[in-house]
Order: structure tokens, then sequence, then C-alpha cells
């Protein structure tokens, strides 16, 4: 949609092809339905936070940055609040103003809407000439005469919403790589089955840390959640994004502000104060009231043993479990379950100053299509926003110096 207004608005003629009976499906599960739209952060800060190939979003992300998306909404009569993590979100926390923000600015500079599935890019002497498109199984397929075209057709995550994998072959029958797509910023399975029984249960203010091969991926505080399966929640789901292969190390820091001396005090205290009760019952003071069994168990130490027969070295083993609860992950949930994709077609492929194919002429890439990912915080949606901008004034420009 940005891309279509970026380019009408830059003088070409322009026809937006979707294949979903109304525009921003996907758009609209965004931020569990309020859109995280972009973070509010300079430049360098979002680019830290792309995973995959940050350089070649070097361009885009200065022709369009978050504080310009801003601007661009609020400009449009989308009220904007930042929230914690510099996260933003309209202020209706409705991920449908920004689509019928969207959808109207389309309709007021006189963007032609088809609805249809794209079939093919047809090329001639490797410049794009033509799309063919499905009307309907009714209806057949139908051509539009073309010199420009712009694949914005998102990654595999969601398939419902339309981002099926289609792009991608379309991609590759014109001779793009497409570096094997896979889920990011997705649930974790684990091989442990006590964090099932756990389901549900929220951990705030928690550290998770990720580690393969004595490496550390990934280490941040924040929140997590049990699941049936393993783990989610928003700690979970950035460190997904920087595992390449299983199995691998989770760790859950539970006092994550302080040291395991200072810990391992604060028990003997707790431990003081029920000096006639039993482990199991002395621990409420330090752990959600569903964890302690699970602890208890890693901990070594008998349930039943009274707290004033725990030993030094019990106590101290007891806190350094505390610091590095540890869970044994060996894969994700199905890429269905993924926020966004990880691969996608190859940026050497592309043209970072235009988002255009270096393969062919007049055909251009923007946002999840291409080989980029991010961290959760609006970063995502940044990148669909800037590549989407100067793909559509790209080839808005390539477009109208024929004319």
């Amino acid at each position: 949609m940005l891309a279509a207004v970026s380019a009408r608005a830059a003088g070409a003629e322009v026809t937006l092809l979707e294949k979903n009976p109304y525009l921003g499906k996907k758009l609209n599960i965004t931020g569990k339905g309020r859109c995280n739209v972009t973070n509010n952060c300079t430049v360098p800060e979002y680019l830290e936070n792309v995973i995959r190939n940050p350089k070649f979003l070097m361009k885009a992300a200065y022709r369009f940055p978050p504080a310009s998306v801003m601007e661009f909404f609020e400009s449009a009569g989308v009220p904007l609040k930042t929230e914690r993590g510099r996260r933003v979100f309209p202020q209706s926390d409705r991920a449908q103003d920004i689509t019928d923000c969207l959808t109207e600015m389309l309709r007021a500079n006189g963007v032609h809407r088809l609805r249809g599935d794209v079939c093919d890019i047809i090329v001639n002497e490797k410049k794009v000439c033509g799309v063919r498109y499905l009307v309907s199984s009714h209806h057949g397929e139908r051509e539009i005469a073309c010199d420009a075209a712009i694949i914005c057709t998102g990654g595999i995550s969601y398939p419902a919403t339309g981002s099926d994998g289609s792009g991608y072959a379309l991609a590759r029958r014109l001779g793009h790589t497409v570096v094997t797509p896979r889920g990011s910023l997705v649930p974790l399975v684990t091989k442990e089955k006590w964090p099932g029984e756990l389901t549900g249960l929220s951990l705030k203010n928690v550290n998770l840390t990720l580690k393969s091969g004595g490496k550390t991926l990934f280490s941040e505080q924040g929140e997590m959640l049990f699941t049936h399966f393993g783990i989610s929640g928003p700690l979970v789901l950035s460190g997904s994004a920087l595992i390449e292969s299983f199995p691998c190390e989770a760790f859950i820091d539970m006092k994550p502000a302080l040291t395991e001396e200072v810990l391992d005090e604060r028990i003997r205290s707790d431990f003081e104060k029920n000096i006639n009760r039993h482990f199991i019952n002395s621990l409420d003071e330090l752990l959600p009231k569903a964890m302690i069994p699970h602890v208890a168990r890693l901990s070594g130490i008998p349930p039943e043993k009274p707290v004033n027969s725990v030993t030094r070295a019990e106590r101290r083993a007891l806190a350094a479990l505390l610091k590095a609860i540890p869970l044994t992950v060996t894969g994700t949930r199905p890429v269905e379950e993924a926020i966004v994709t990880a691969g996608g077609v190859n940026v050497r492929e592309i043209d970072p100053s235009t988002m255009q194919s270096r393969l062919v002429r007049g055909l251009y890439f923007a946002g999840e299509i291409i080989d980029v990912d991010c961290r959760t915080g609006g970063y995502n949606l940044q990148t669909a926003f800037c590549t989407g901008r100067l793909a559509g004034e790209s080839a808005a420009d390539d477009v109208t110096k024929k004319l």
C-alpha cells in the first residue's frame, strides 16, 4: 500500500493487485491487533535491531526514517503514541486505523485497485513489460501491461493472510536466488516437559540467555511465557531470531537484579524466617507458586527436608540455579506461528539505493520478501515502510523518465 501511494505521488500511473478480498489483512493483526507502526528511535538504533543484512537497508532507512514514518501517519490524521521500548502505536490501539489511512490515501491519489492473484511477471529482453494474474477460477487469467512491477507479497509467516510464499516463486522464475525462508520471532520448543505444566504462566523482569556451543547468542531482560510446548513471549521471540541451529541451551535468571552472592543472602534470610518449615514450603517469596515444585526438583534438595537442615552448599547451589534455570531448546514452532520470515530474495541481487532487481529492469522488491528481518519492537514494519517508500518512488522515477 505504501509503495503504491509513494509511486502515485511521484507521478506514475499505479495499479495495486491484491488477492485478498480486502487490504491490510496481515497489517491488521500486527501488534496483537494494535499495530506497532515503528520504533521511535534513530536510524543507527534501528539498524542495530536489524538481524540480517542491516547495511542493505541503510539508504532506505535514511530516506524514510522512523521519525518520518511517524510524521507521515500523524499528518494523515492518525495520532500516535510511544510506549515502553519506544514502540509506536496508534493512540486508538487499532491497527485498522493504519489500514484505513493507507486505503484512503490509495483512493484519494487515484491508485487503481484490482483483486487478483498474480501468476507471473512478464519480461521481454530482461525488462518488465506486464503482469499476468488470475481473477478467479471462473474468469481465468488476465494481463496488464506495465513498465515496472513491485513485489510486496511478504514471506511465509501467517499464510492465511496471503503471505504464502508465492512471491518467492515469482522471484525464482525471474532468475533470483531465494535464501531458504524460515520462521523468525517464533516460540521455542523445549526438550523438558515441565514448562508445559506451567502453561500460561508469565514471568516478568527475568533475564533469558541463549547459548550454543558455549557461545552466547542472546541475553536480555524482560518478559517470557511458559506454553504447552516450551517457551514464548517477547524475550523468547527476540532471541529465536538469533538461533542458527539446534539443540541449544536456554537459561532463565529469575533474579537479574541480584548477584549470586546477594541472592544467597536473601535465601538464607528467607530460610531463617521459615526455620521450622520444609524446604518446599520456604520458597513462596522467591518464586511463583506454580514454579516451586519444579525448581525444588531441579535443586536436588529433598522437598520435605527441614529448612534448618539445608546445608550451605545446597543453599548456594539453589542460588546458582535461580540465576540460571536450564532448558534445552530443540527447535521452533511451525513457521506459520512466526511473526516474521527470515530468508527471502538475496540482497546481493537487489540495488539497495532503489530496491530494483539487478537481474531484471523494472522489477522491484519491498518488505518481508527480501532477506532482511529484525527484532521485535516495530522494526519490521519500519523495514516494510521504508523499503516500500523507496521502491515506489524509484519505480515511478524510472517510469516517468520514459514518458
